[in-house]
């Protein structure tokens, strides 16, 4: 692709602090220096299908934990984020690790311009990357994805939160807990609740529809699409153990109350 990539979110925001205070996975990284993944990383990467000799690709590696892992697994690990500070992470990762494990390449791209030939992955990985991109970065994005996979590439994507969830489910959670007095724990804003740097670098969440939607228009086929939420482990009454059980077990409810979205297509 030859045109100038649109620009979004401003990649200063991606400092030290969002990635070890903010970032998804930020307490088992900075626990263990990336050697055990979160609960959402570990789920994508069940799903990956990672074989010795692969080449992987993570587009917006952050602080470069994946990497590890993959390479850990005998792949090829390379990753890319346009964020100065998460380039630096993963370099630090990937230097350790190659001590024992083999060479990790990390590259400072935007996610929209891949500096890599077509069909050169085997995977492509989109781990809490798709919400920090504005609609037409989100089309640019998986574009490229689908240009550098091999015919039969995987792609592996996780996005959180569903966007249904913040539009219509949201705004009823606050409310019930706002009349148990639980309310200070509830801002207005969606994108504020439990982390407040979201406010500024969440742009674009998907639904499981939207999701499936932009994969198919970049071309990806075999699509599966599915939601998760994190675990509550509330100590509640019988009332809203049962309704909690309602709202996140069946559809259609649960296409609202469920909070993370994954994705596995093919190339």
């Amino acid at each position: 692709m030859t045109d100038k990539p649109a620009r979004g979110v401003p990649s200063v925001l991606y400092d030290e602090e969002y990635f070890l205070h903010a970032c998804e996975g930020y307490l088992e990284f900075t626990s263990s220096e990336g050697e055990y993944l979160s609960r959402r990383l570990s789920a994508a990467l069940a799903v990956v299908g990672v074989a010795p000799a692969m080449w992987v690709l993570d587009v917006g590696c952050g602080r470069g934990e994946i990497l590890r892992h993959v390479r850990q697994l005998g792949a090829r690990a390379v990753g890319v984020d346009y964020a100065t500070v998460a380039v630096k992470m993963s370099r630090q990762i990937a230097e350790r690790e190659s001590a024992t494990q083999g060479q990790i390449g990390v590259y400072q791209a935007d996610a929209q311009q891949l500096p890599f030939a077509a069909r050169t992955f085997d995977r492509l990985l989109m781990l809490d990357i798709v919400e920090h991109l504005h609609p037409p970065e989100l089309q640019r994005a998986l574009a490229e994805a689908y240009r550098t996979l091999k015919p039969g590439g995987r792609i592996v994507v996780h996005t959180a939160p569903n966007v249904w969830y913040d539009r219509y489910a949201y705004p009823v959670v606050r409310l019930v807990r706002r009349l148990r007095g639980e309310g200070a724990a509830y801002p207005k804003n969606p994108r504020a609740f439990l982390v407040p740097a979201n406010v500024q670098v969440h742009v674009n969440e998907q639904s499981l529809f939207s999701l499936r939607r932009n994969l198919r228009r970049a071309g990806f086929s075999n699509l599966k699409v599915w939601l998760n939420t994190p675990p509550q482990n509330r100590q509640e009454n019988i009332f809203f153990r049962g309704l909690r059980q309602l709202l996140f077990g069946y559809p259609p409810a649960r296409w609202f109350f469920e909070r993370e979205v994954f994705a596995v297509g093919e190339k």
